[in-house]
């Protein structure tokens, strides 16, 4: 899987916002600074976000930026689809719109997995979890795996 710099940003900036204590505004400043993220990049994402219906905002002096529900009700899977789309594609199209032939046929079931494994994932980790340090047994147990960790 490969996540992009946009998605990224964006869980690091809706992190953020879960952290925020007793459902304060965050500045789009604070944000970009306190992860390290470009201005005009994360303002891109945050329109974004808005757009997808998973962050707030209001103008003006006391303005900034809130989730839009509480973080246990957004998963990362709800941002990064917000930001890139589906979460698995191939060619820009859904695996279940492709079609193989020959040896190849069994390629889509592949894919339809792979979406499967990932769904599994992300959409069970919240943004309440990340921010409580409390991931899912089930994501602690994968990670757990000493395998998990060699980069090939």
């Amino acid at each position: 899987m490969r996540l992009s710099a946009r998605a990224d940003y964006a869980l690091r900036a809706a992190i953020e916002l879960a952290a925020a204590t007793g459902g304060r505004h965050v500045t789009a400043d604070q944000l970009a600074r306190t992860q390290g993220i470009p201005g005009k990049f994360l303002e891109a994402i945050l329109t974004q976000l808005r757009r997808g219906g998973l962050v707030r905002s209001q103008r003006g002096p006391d303005g900034g930026f809130w989730l839009a529900r509480p973080a246990s009700d957004i998963s990362l899977a709800d941002i990064i689809r917000a930001i890139d789309g589906p979460l698995v594609g191939v060619r820009g199209e859904r695996p279940e719109n492709l079609g193989y032939i020959g040896a190849a046929e069994p390629l889509q079931t592949v894919w339809i997995a792979l979406r499967a494994n990932e769904r599994a994932i992300l959409e069970e980790v919240t943004l309440g979890h990340i921010v409580a340090g409390e991931l899912p047994a089930s994501v602690r147990l994968l990670a757990d795996n000493p395998q998990a960790w060699l980069a090939r």
